[in-house]
């Protein structure tokens, strides 16, 4: 195979991101500046470099908005919630069941990870850590573990998986050219593997730091979280008849739809007619009616007001989410054949494949080693989530499986546990500059000390999951 100057161009440039990264530095530029000067070279005209960049981005943006939607309504739907103090209600029947310090440590992974499965974990932080967290810290659970509790649950085993929302693995299974479901089956796996074995280490390590509810250090570890805590989600008083209709209403709706999904992919096989992200509209559609709902029980005559608002800060927080994520995934979208043609305005015959290309060129001096196509792909994994997303590198991480995968483990797998490496990382467990300072803030602990304890079990939990999906799978 004949590498041209094109191809050479787009490996230095995927080298230069990577580079990027590993310096905790943002990808947007060399990216979008990679795009520009590749196109440019292929098409030999600096306008075809110019009318590619934005291709790239538009062809990006077209395959990722249902991802946008999904986190929009979602993120909506949990600001309907709080407009009624429906999401304080939901929350306090909990409460009652945090008796002593170890049943609080389970209880606060347990309620962490299924609120962070459907509304994801980052707005989900502050419902948890101003309710939930106070209560088990009165029990004994010193803060510290409270927040390696939420951050191992939400931030890493929820979000990891992204079983529920489906942004991840839509991500990944876009860039690798496989079946989204294929990768969130494997990637759900893994997420519980790696969590599984990062909440035993947490515990095991912690729980001599464990307390009686009687000790007065308890007390003195609440006043300094009140003393950082967030006043605009602590001090919603919003409480009437209808935030009792919806703090059951909602978790009921939200239950019923997984155990429907499950009910479908067990009886079938498959997502029973929820293939290709039809499972995220379905839970999507079921938020915009509850999102409806709430609105019109808070706000009545002022609800055509209401729900545009909630609406448009779904979508603020989906771009500050996701934004970077566009110019990146396009890039990389670039380096396939499925996507080249219409960035670079070629035929699909026409379309170079600079990626897939480069690694089958070096591929004969690789040895075909499954375990060295999975652990090279945590590792970048884990390098590409320094950035403190999570998210950016999984274009590259899907990339690259489906150019490494052989005989011997098939791009599905690489590309969920690339999705490991990078959301384990970046995602809030592991990297102080994530979205873990706002749970150390909430929690009142330093985040470089979470940093520490958290570190050994997590990536413990990677290497184990990461060599176990090579039997499993």
């Amino acid at each position: 195979m004949e590498l041209t100057l094109s191809h050479w161009l787009y490996g230095f440039f995927t080298f230069l991101i990577i580079i990027t990264m590993v310096f905790r530095k943002g990808v947007v530029l060399p990216t979008l500046l990679g795009t520009f000067v590749i196109a440019w070279v292929f098409n030999g005209s600096i306008i075809g470099g110019f009318i590619a960049v934005f291709n790239a981005n538009l062809v990006a943006a077209t395959e990722l908005f249902n991802i946008f939607l999904i986190i929009t309504f979602m993120v909506a739907l949990l600001h309907s919630l709080k407009d009624l103090g429906a999401d304080r209600r939901m929350i306090e029947p909990i409460q009652k069941i945090m008796v002593n310090s170890h049943i609080s440590f389970f209880v606060l992974i347990s309620v962490t990870y299924v609120i962070s499965l459907f509304f994801w974990p980052t707005p989900a932080v502050p419902l948890i850590c101003a309710l939930l967290v106070p209560a088990a810290v009165r029990t004994g659970l010193p803060a510290m573990t409270a927040a390696m509790a939420v951050a191992l649950a939400g931030q890493g085993m929820a979000l990891s998986s992204d079983y529920i929302i489906q942004v991840a693995p839509g991500i990944s299974a876009k860039s690798a050219g496989v079946s989204t479901n294929a990768v969130m089956d494997q990637a759900i796996i893994l997420s519980l593997i790696t969590g599984g074995v990062a909440i035993f280490l947490a515990y095991l390590m912690n729980r001599k730091t464990f307390r009686k509810p009687s000790d007065p250090k308890n007390e003195e570890e609440i006043l300094l979280m009140q003393g950082v805590k967030n006043k605009h989600v602590t001090e919603n008083k919003n409480v009437h008849t209808w935030s009792k209709v919806f703090a059951v209403l909602v978790p009921l709706s939200m239950l019923a739809v997984m155990i429907f999904m499950i009910f479908s992919k067990l009886n079938s096989g498959r997502m029973g007619g929820f293939e290709g992200g039809d499972g995220a509209a379905f839970i999507g559609g079921v938020a915009v009616v509850l999102l409806l709902l709430s609105t019109v029980a808070f706000g009545k005559y002022r609800a055509l007001d209401y729900i545009s608002d909630h609406i448009t800060e779904g979508f603020v927080f989906a771009f500050k989410a996701m934004g970077p994520v566009i110019p990146i995934a396009g890039f990389f979208f670039l380096g396939s054949p499925d996507f080249a043609g219409n960035i670079l305005s070629v035929s699909d015959e026409a379309a170079p494949a600079l990626l897939f290309d480069l690694v089958q060129s070096i591929q004969h001096v690789l040895p075909q080693s499954a375990f060295l196509a999975a652990f090279s792909i945590l590792i970048i994994g884990i390098i590409t989530g320094l950035d403190g997303s999570g998210f950016s590198g999984l274009p590259l991480t899907g990339a690259l499986s489906a150019s490494l995968a052989n005989t011997s483990i098939d791009p599905v797998t690489l590309a969920a546990i690339g999705q490991m490496g990078s959301i384990w990382t970046g995602g809030g467990t592991i990297i102080a500059w994530s979205s873990l300072i706002a749970i150390a803030g909430f929690c009142g602990v330093p985040v470089m000390e979470l940093v520490r304890k958290n570190f050994i079990p997590v990536m413990l939990g990677l290497l184990l999951s990461t060599a176990l999906a090579l039997f499993i799978f």
